[in-house]
């Protein structure tokens, strides 16, 4: 069964937060770690967010550098990669930028889609949530999908994790130390692949200093 390889792409403090106290909306990362961010998205066909991370910010990131988009379209993708929310819940509100932004907009959702839904302008495409997600990732390769950014929220990330989908890891460390209960993995999360605990479950392929004294690690899952 073929299915997209998973590029997780998070900004985190150094003690592995994703989010202020308070929650809403946080911006970790500098310009290094944006530039980063837009390559991976370049190098994508699709970009998975939550449905909570979606409210949170209202809208999605894009790809702003010409060198990048002029790849794109000489390779001939669009311009941004589809947009993929993750929701259970479907209060979405055509005022969010999101709605505006000059990309495509697929919906997976683990409820079954009524036909009025449907019917509505939010999204191009919609697909059910499986009862595993290489089940959901084998419809997106059927749909075109071989490569796809993963950019939270934890609950999503964490769901990943459980099912062993994630084939690499791209995490930004920025100097900051924000305490509080939003961590990029869950607290709740007790029941992770035994195997994610050998020394050589992920491999270091690349570390690399970035502006504003950030650190940038790159692993790739052992299988």
């Amino acid at each position: 069964m073929k299915i997209p390889w998973v590029r997780l792409v998070l900004a985190i403090s150094i003690d592995g937060r994703l989010a202020l106290p308070h929650g809403g909306k946080t911006y970790l990362g500098g310009e290094g770690d944006r530039l980063l961010l837009e390559e991976s998205l370049a190098w994508s066909d699709g970009a998975l967010i939550g449905g909570g991370t979606l409210r949170a910010h209202c809208n999605t990131c894009l790809i702003h550098k010409p060198q990048l988009l002029k790849k794109r379209q000489t390779e001939g993708r669009s311009d941004q990669p589809i947009s993929l929310v993750v929701s259970s819940q479907k209060d979405f509100c055509s005022s969010w930028p999101f709605f505006n932004q000059p990309i495509k907009r697929w919906l997976i959702s683990p409820n079954e889609i009524s036909t009025q839904f449907s019917a509505n302008s939010f999204f191009e495409r919609q697909f059910l949530l499986k009862n595993t997600w290489s089940e959901t990732l084998s419809e997106l390769a059927v749909a075109g999908l071989s490569r796809l950014v993963l950019l939270g929220g934890a609950n999503l990330v964490g769901s990943f994790l459980q099912a062993d989908q994630i084939d690499e890891l791209q995490l930004t460390f920025t100097p900051k130390i924000i305490g509080g209960k939003y961590n990029w993995i869950p607290n709740n999360i007790e029941d992770l692949p035994a195997s994610f605990q050998a020394g050589n479950a992920w491999l270091l392929k690349e570390n690399k200093p970035l502006s504003d004294n950030e650190l940038m690690l790159r692993y790739f899952r052992n299988r």
